[in-house]
C-alpha cells in the first residue's frame, strides 16, 4: 500500500494508488481477445454491449446488502495521524502547489495541489533538487522527470523503518511509495504483533508492496492484491530487496473487488484488510471502479471476508471531494453489530521547515474492541 495524494487507478492498485490522467497511470489493460474472435463468438444480429452498458451491468451486481442489524460502532473523531521528519523520509518544504521531499538521498520536486501557502524556504534550496516532475509528456518512463544535476537510473534505494525498497520515478509522478501511510503501517504491526496467534492480512489496491512487507515482516500471512502486472512486479522486486523472499505473501494480479467477492463465497478469512483504492480506475480485464458507487458494496464485502476474532479494516482515500465524516459514517454502518471503534479523519506530513501539516488523504478504520 505504499502510494502521496491522487492514486494509482484500477482495482488492485495506491498507489494506482488508480484515476485521471493526472492522478495515476491506468492499472492494467483490458485483455481481450482479438477482434475477429470477439466477432465469431457473438450471435448472429446481436450486438456488443456499450462500455456504459457492461459497467451498468457491473454495478447492478454491486449494490451493497441491507444495512446491518444492531449497535453502530464506538467512534473517534476527528483523529489526524502524522508523519514526521526523518532519515528515510521528510517533508522539507511545500507552498505554491509543489512540495520538495527528501527520500533516502534524493531531493524530489514534485505538485501538491493541497500546498495553498507559500514555500518557507528561498529558490536556491528548491534549484538543489535532484529531480523534478515536469509532466510535459504523456510517454512512459522517465520523460516527465528533470534531472537538473546529473542523469539519474529509474530506481534508487530506499528504505522504511530498516525495510530496504526501490524509490522508482514513474511517469505518473508517483515514486513507489506513500510515506503518509507509515502511520497505518505501525498500528498495523503492533496489532500483528500483539496479537499472540497465526494473522491473515489482505491487502487490497497493494501497489508496490510496503504495507505487505511491513505485516509480513511482522509475521502475518499477506495476500497481496493489485490489478497492475507492473506494480506486482515492483512489489517482488521490493520483498526481493528487504530480504523477505522467505515471508509467506501470495501476489495477486487481479480486480480487488472480484478477487474479495470470490474469497467471500469461499469462506476464506482474514484478521486484518487494507484497502487504498483509487477514485477511479479499471481492472486487468476492462473492470470500472467509481468510488463513490463501488465503494460501499466493497466495505460489506470486506466485512464478509474477515475472521471471528477480527483485528481491524483499514480505508484510504486519495483524491476525492468528500468530508472523512462519509467515509466514517460508511464504515460505522458496515460494522454495526461488530463492536470496537470506527477512528476516521485525516493523514498529514508534518513539513521540517516549518512545521505546518500537509493533508495527503482522509482515512476511516474499524478496530476491534
Amino acid at each position: 500500500m505504499a502510494r502521496p495524494p491522487g492514486r494509482q487507478p484500477a482495482s488492485g492498485g495506491k498507489r494506482g494508488k488508480r484515476a485521471p490522467a493526472s492522478e495515476g497511470p491506468p492499472l492494467g489493460r483490458p485483455e481481450g481477445r482479438r477482434r475477429g474472435e470477439r466477432e465469431a463468438e457473438r450471435p448472429p444480429g446481436r450486438r456488443a454491449p456499450s462500455a456504459a452498458e457492461t459497467a451498468a451491468a457491473q454495478r447492478a451486481g454491486r449494490q451493497p446488502p441491507a444495512r446491518p442489524d444492531g449497535a453502530l460502532p464506538d467512534e473517534r473523531v476527528p483523529l489526524v495521524l502524522e508523519v514526521t521528519p526523518g532519515p528515510d523520509y521528510a517533508l522539507v518544504d511545500c507552498g505554491d502547489g509543489r512540495k520538495l521531499e527528501r527520500y533516502g538521498p534524493l531531493t524530489i520536486v514534485r505538485p501538491e495541489a493541497q500546498a495553498l501557502w507559500r514555500p518557507a524556504l528561498g529558490a536556491a534550496d528548491w534549484a538543489r533538487a535532484d529531480a523534478v516532475f515536469t509532466g510535459d509528456t504523456d510517454e512512459e518512463g522517465l520523460g516527465r522527470w528533470h534531472f537538473p544535476h546529473a542523469p539519474l537510473g529509474e530506481t534508487w534505494p530506499m528504505a522504511h523503518d530498516g525495510i530496504a525498497y526501490l524509490g522508482r520515478f514513474t511517469s505518473f509522478r508517483h515514486v513507489g511509495v506513500f510515506p503518509e501511510q507509515a502511520s497505518h503501517w505501525s498500528h498495523m504491526e503492533a496489532l500483528i504483533r500483539s496479537a499472540g496467534r497465526p494473522v491473515r492480512v489482505l491487502n487490497l489496491f497493494g501497489y508496490t508492496g510496503l504495507a505487505s512487507l511491513v505485516a509480513a515482516r511482522a509475521g502475518a500471512e499477506v495476500t497481496h492484491v493489485d490489478a497492475s502486472k507492473k506494480a506486482i512486479g515492483w512489489a517482488r522486486e521490493n520483498q526481493a530487496m528487504a530480504r523477505l523472499a522467505d515471508r509467506p505473501i501470495r501476489w495477486i494480479c487481479e480486480d480487488a473487488v472480484k478477487f474479495a467477492e470470490r474469497e467471500a463465497r469461499r469462506g476464506n478469512g482474514y484478521d486484518i484488510v487494507l484497502l487504498d483504492p483509487p477514485a477511479y480506475g479499471r481492472g486487468p480485464k476492462g473492470e470500472v471502479w467509481q468510488l463513490f458507487e463501488d465503494l460501499p458494496h466493497l466495505v460489506a464485502t470486506c466485512r464478509r471476508v474477515l475472521t471471528a476474532r477480527p483485528l481491524a479494516v483499514v480505508l484510504t482515500a486519495y483524491s476525492i471531494r468528500a468530508s472523512f465524516f462519509a467515509i466514517h459514517g460508511l464504515m460505522r454502518e458496515r460494522f454495526a453489530g461488530m463492536g470496537g471503534r470506527v477512528e476516521s479523519g485525516e493523514l498529514v506530513i508534518r513539513e521540517e521547515a516549518t512545521g505546518r501539516a500537509l493533508p495527503t488523504s482522509l482515512f476511516a478504520r474499524w478496530v476491534a474492541a
